[in-house]
């Protein structure tokens, strides 16, 4: 069986997190090897010391991109969640993956307010109240992907409903690896 790698973009409390580990336990439940790379928890591991500068957002991201090919390329599906705000970042990830397994991308396009009105750490409160510089959406960009092969609106749907529709989509972009 091969490997793939699904990564999850969109703005903090989009959901991704969220929904990415519902489809991992769906992948799971078919016999799918799965290995799950979340943005935060990379963070703690892989990026510690890196900041929220442009700079270390996309070797955060390049880091990343090149654990999950390599454990795409040895069979895993790989399940990422990260905010990847920059397309050149996203685009140089899909490339290293794309070297030898497919690379799929869901933007989870959740609107910012819904967003703020969800966030469960409270950033979003501290941006606005200026204890946070350089937060995504508020005061740093966050470019939408243009080549999403899935744009997921999270929006009035359950997670679970989104991660059908996501799980659906991988069915339809690679029936062999993620068949029951």
């Amino acid at each position: 069986m091969s490997g793939f790698v699904v990564w999850f973009t969109g703005l903090s409390a989009a959901g991704k997190s969220t929904i990415a580990g519902l489809v991992a336990q769906e992948l799971e439940a078919r016999g799918v090897l799965v290995d799950r790379l979340d943005g935060d928890i990379v963070r703690t591991h892989l990026s510690k010391g890196l900041g929220f500068s442009k700079e270390d957002r996309d070797t955060n991201i390049e880091r990343i991109g090149w654990v999950a090919s390599r454990l795409a390329r040895a069979g895993a599906a790989v399940v990422v969640s990260a905010i990847s705000p920059y397309d050149e970042a996203r685009r140089k990830a899909r490339a290293l993956v794309e070297e030898h397994s497919p690379f799929v991308l869901v933007h989870v396009a959740t609107s910012i307010e819904e967003c703020e009105r969800r966030d469960p750490k409270g950033l979003y409160a501290m941006a606005h109240a200026g204890e946070i510089h350089g937060f995504t959406g508020i005061d740093d960009p966050y470019e939408e992907p243009r080549d999403a092969e899935l744009t997921l609106h999270t929006e009035g749907r359950t997670p679970e409903e989104s991660a059908a529709i996501v799980v659906a989509r991988l069915e339809e972009l690679a029936p062999d690896e993620v068949a029951a």
